[in-house]
């Protein structure tokens, strides 16, 4: 069940680290302990990022997406063709390989937190 629920939540670098411990291990339980150890890491990393000296960096990345995020909610609300107030302006969508990114960084910040507080509750 819990790997289950974290592969849901964790999906992306951490599935195929999981992947590759379940073709490599044959021993259930030292397969599970890898797999918790490797959480465990990524976490810390996740941890690392949002407290150490580079945790202005991330906002590169999240200052825009929110602009962008913002304005399309704001636009679909009230701004659309059917809305409150009319407009004949739209916001644009990005481009095929940016959204994919976009929703992979937002994504992966919002699990990297969500995780960490897993975790965290996990082990109290």
């Amino acid at each position: 069940m819990w790997t289950t629920i974290l592969n849901w939540l964790l999906a992306g670098p951490l599935d195929r680290i999981f992947k590759t411990i379940d073709n490599a291990v044959d021993n259930e339980t030292k397969r599970e302990d890898i797999k918790t150890r490797a959480v465990e890491s990524y976490m810390t990393a996740q941890v690392a990022i949002l407290t150490g000296r580079g945790w202005w960096f991330p906002l590169f990345f999240l200052i825009p997406a929110g602009l962008w995020f913002g304005s399309v909610c704001i636009y679909s609300i009230l701004f659309c063709a059917k809305c409150a107030f009319p407009q004949t302006w739209t916001v644009a969508a990005l481009p095929p390989p940016l959204d994919q990114w976009m929703g992979a960084i937002v994504g992966s910040l919002f699990i990297g937190k969500a995780g960490g507080e897993l975790i965290a509750r996990l082990k109290r």
